[in-house]
């Protein structure tokens, strides 16, 4: 069984919901992130994005954009992002999921990603830009094993696109976009997630985890009584932002972990 999985189900029997976390890996340096990304493990996020930097990512807000920026000024890569995963698997078992857009894949080579990314103890990735029909392209060099394809699915994705994403290139978990935009922008409507979640639901079995305007307690809490898990990004990187030079910013990170946390418990 892999940690995805085992994460899931685990969370299940304790009737709690899953933590997605994702962070720029290398942000604001490679040590410090490293510290942040440790204590967050520590403080109970049930699963990693550990984000790739790049230079145009069009889905996200300025907030994550700024911090891609500000990780490859200090020279971040998937080389040492890897790195990294192996120093974190060291120390914990939390499922890793690598978040990135084809581009730096394509450039760093799509086998050697899948080889290496494996190797260092990373269970999946989810890479934003790459639509259902040319996934082959990545997935025709993975083994049959355990490392998971986590698909986007976004509020205007009709019930027969859907089908057909979920049917065919989709594993681990289901990443459900909450609403139209980027990442950071404000207002979430659980209604209308609650809608596409019962959608999801007919034609998959996978756990679905929602993300996109999520940043304080109380939305985790009402994403929480109906999805499987919350992804929470912006948020924590505009902790980071405004505490970078803070000698506190793990801890001040770990303890908004242990809030949103207990908010996942139904």
């Amino acid at each position: 069984m892999n940690r995805i999985k085992k994460k899931f189900d685990e969370l299940k029997e304790k009737k709690e919901k899953a933590l997605v976390g994702f962070l720029t890996a290398g942000d604001p340096d490679f040590s410090k992130s490293l510290a942040i990304i440790t204590k967050m493990c520590d403080a109970g996020l049930d699963v990693l994005e550990l984000g790739i930097p790049f230079s145009d990512p069009t889905a996200d807000g300025p907030v994550i954009q700024r911090s891609s920026a500000r990780s490859l000024a200090n020279g971040i890569h998937i080389s040492k992002i890897l790195k990294m995963t192996k120093k974190l698997r060291k120390t914990s078992d939390i499922p890793i999921i690598l978040f990135t857009y084809y581009n730096p894949v394509l450039a760093f080579g799509i086998e050697k990603f899948y080889k290496e990314a494996k190797k260092a103890g990373a269970d999946g990735t989810l890479v934003v830009d790459l639509p259902l029909e040319e996934s082959n392209e990545m997935t025709k060099f993975w083994e049959n094993d355990n490392f998971s394809l986590i698909r986007l699915l976004a509020p205007t994705t009709p019930k027969e696109r859907m089908e057909k994403i979920l049917k065919t290139a989709a594993s681990g978990f289901i990443y459900l976009v909450s609403k139209t935009g980027v990442t950071g922008s404000d207002g979430i409507d659980a209604s209308e997630v609650l809608k596409q979640m019962k959608m999801i639901r007919l034609v998959s079995n996978l756990p679905v985890c929602v993300g996109f305007g999520i940043s304080t307690s109380n939305d985790v809490s009402r994403i929480a009584s109906f999805a499987d898990g919350v992804v929470i990004g912006s948020a924590f990187e505009r902790l980071i932002e405004n505490n970078m030079n803070n000698p506190e910013l793990p801890s001040i990170i770990a303890e908004k972990v242990k809030e949103y946390k207990k908010a996942t418990i139904v």
